[in-house]
């Protein structure tokens, strides 16, 4: 792994008090550092590659309804009607 120096300026306070905190766990400030930047761009990553695979979702679900692949508002709500009236009787045997 090749490495390369981050500078930056951060107000001495913050620095002090980034340190203290660092040494309560047994950890330099450039070892957290350092783990926060991987969690950030991991973070990033998962965020990008979850846009892609919702746009996907998105993109497929209007070429279906393009296509006529709908389902009736009137059947989608008898469906979730009895969905819902089965959910009311778990719950009211339940109690």
């Amino acid at each position: 792994m090749s490495e390369a120096t981050f500078t930056f300026r951060v107000d001495k306070n913050l620095k002090d008090q980034f340190t203290t905190a660092a040494k309560g766990r047994d950890r330099t400030g450039a070892q957290l550092l350092r783990d926060f930047m991987r969690d950030f761009v991991r973070q990033q990553q998962e965020a990008a590659e979850h846009d892609a695979w919702f746009r996907r979702q998105v993109q497929s679900g209007l070429e279906s309804a393009n296509a006529g692949n709908l389902i009736p508002a009137a059947e989608v709500e008898a469906k979730f009607a009895a969905r819902r009236a089965a959910t009311r009787r778990r719950l009211d045997a339940a109690e």
